[in-house]
């Protein structure tokens, strides 16, 4: 009898900083729903973010705080 396997989940590797989500939408001027579907389908890699949202030719409205 053949096994039917599930498929294994492979988690992603965070590359950067972690965003929040209320720092990813306020950074890119995002509504709520539209931030957390992206950050929901992306996670919150603060690499990742900001290369699609470069790839969608948005700016960001604020600056990146940088920590002292």
């Amino acid at each position: 009898m053949t096994q039917i396997r599930e498929p294994e989940r492979r988690s992603r590797i965070l590359r950067g900083r972690p965003y929040s989500l209320d720092e990813f939408a306020s950074k890119y001027g995002l509504g709520g729903e539209q931030a957390e579907s992206l950050f929901t389908r992306f996670g919150p890699s603060s690499i990742e973010l900001d290369l699609l949202m470069a790839a969608k030719r948005r700016s960001p409205v604020l600056q990146d705080k940088i920590a002292e």
